[in-house]
């Protein structure tokens, strides 16, 4: 009885699949609705809409985007489910339909209230209400001929909330690393702020430097938030699939195989070598009379019950090591998958992360430059490398290989410094010419 009465559930519930994604979307579509009609005057998401400034419009934007993808994701739902069901199938939960032309009329519909809301925004790009490179005012390090060329066909059809108004603005803008003129950029910058500050029609200037406050100010805040999802998702979904999926399998797995206790050679290795020591450890105390002397049956009963608990400790290593790569596995999908839904985010980030690092002094880039050459390819790097390849094989439950770990200390050491001296020889002296300077003051 029981299990008529799941199949019939289940039934139900695929059968309503069309009607529930085709409810589901037409909700979100209201709610696009009723944002621009509370706050647009009926009219589309855009600056020019309404009487708001970047912040409030970038806000109602990311609304607006986070319906449009609930959107298309039940449409393709509703649609893939049609391939299975027919129409006559359809669950019918309103009370006002009774018959098959009933359920036309209601699915025709929500499609076309739907696609009238879906059309409006079917280039989702915001125009007059996206962020502008001047507005943003991204270093222009991050504006460079490698972003330009790497700038996709689809992309330039379909640009983002975030992207820039026009490839012809990006055309003409040079790197800082290619652009040199006579007068240092310091001194430009500053005759440029006390050219604005001296403007006469300073409310307008007002007004910008507001505006350029409110988005330096939603740019940091959506930095940190993206840098903190890319930190806690992957650790989140580690720990539960882990703790609930992996780890529970596993154990299942070494329960019903008794005789596998070691995973690897260099496991058995250090439980035996801690056997060896306790009992030799047991008989030096006994011998030095701290312990009361045992008898040879004393003797093995205590070896067997410390060899019993060195198998469960490294049975538990086992099974976690294996769990692991599963949740890393898992980690790392869902790492990628956040980036690859985050491309607007990523480029916050590049220009927030370029603000910091080229807004810092002389003095602090060279510290920063010495302090990452010197952990990482300095004298002492080869011993971190070494504690690092270690944990990483004990994470994973491999073996150590005491020859791949001087293979890859003896050369990625010296990749990662040809790395650094190219960035320097490229990128940083071009920009920064005074910092390279005083870096090889302090590093001579």
């Amino acid at each position: 009885m029981k299990i008529n009465t799941l199949w019939n559930n289940t039934t139900q519930w695929f059968t309503g699949t069309p009607e529930r994604a085709l409810e589901q979307a037409y909700r979100a579509a209201e709610k696009i609705k009723d944002i621009e009609e509370q706050h647009f005057g009926g009219k589309k998401v855009s600056a020019e809409s309404g009487n708001y400034g970047i912040s409030v419009v970038a806000y109602f934007t990311t609304e607006v985007k986070r319906y449009l993808q609930k959107i298309n994701v039940n449409m393709a739902v509703f649609k893939t489910s049609r391939l299975f069901l027919s129409l006559s199938e359809i669950e019918k939960s309103p009370a006002d339909r009774h018959n098959y032309g009933d359920d036309v009329v209601y699915i025709l519909d929500r499609l076309k209230f739907i696609d009238q809301i879906v059309e409006r925004y079917h280039n989702f790009n915001i125009e007059n209400g996206k962020l502008s490179p001047q507005t943003l005012e991204y270093p222009v390090s991050s504006i460079n001929e490698t972003t330009i060329r790497k700038r996709r066909p689809k992309d330039l059809q379909r640009k983002s909330f975030f992207d820039v108004q026009a490839d012809d603005e990006f055309q003409k803008m040079n790197s800082a690393s290619q652009k040199t003129g006579v007068l240092p950029r310091s001194l430009l910058k500053t005759i440029t702020r006390i050219r604005q500050e001296i403007d006469p029609q300073s409310g307008e200037t007002e007004k910008k430097v507001l505006n350029q406050y409110r988005t330096s100010r939603y740019k940091t805040a959506l930095s940190i938030k993206f840098i903190l999802m890319l930190i806690i998702i992957p650790l989140l979904v580690h720990q539960l699939t882990k703790t609930f999926i992996f780890s529970p399998l596993v154990e299942k797995y070494f329960d019903q195989n008794q005789e596998i206790v070691f995973i690897n050679q260099s496991l058995e290795r250090e439980a035996l070598e801690e056997l060896r020591g306790y009992e030799e450890s047991m008989r030096f105390r006994g011998l030095m009379g701290l312990t009361p002397k045992l008898s040879q049956e004393e003797t093995e009963t205590q070896l067997k019950e410390k060899a019993a608990e060195l198998s469960e400790q490294y049975r538990n290593l086992g099974t976690n090591a294996i769990a692991n790569v599963f949740a890393d596995l898992l980690s790392l999908i869902a790492f990628t998958a956040v980036l690859l839904n985050s491309r607007d985010e990523i480029e916050i980030v590049k220009g927030f992360i370029d603000e910091i690092v080229y807004g810092l002094s002389d003095s602090a880039k060279a510290f920063l430059i010495i302090l990452f050459t010197d952990m990482f390819v300095g004298f002492h790097s080869p011993h971190g490398w070494e504690v690092i390849l270690e944990s990483i094989a004990r994470h994973f439950g491999l073996p150590e290989n005491r020859d791949f770990n001087f293979l890859f200390i003896a050369t990625f050491p010296v990749i990662l410094d040809t790395v650094f001296k190219y960035w320097i020889f490229r990128y940083l002296n071009g920009i920064s010419p005074s910092s390279v300077a005083t870096y090889r003051n302090m590093n001579e």
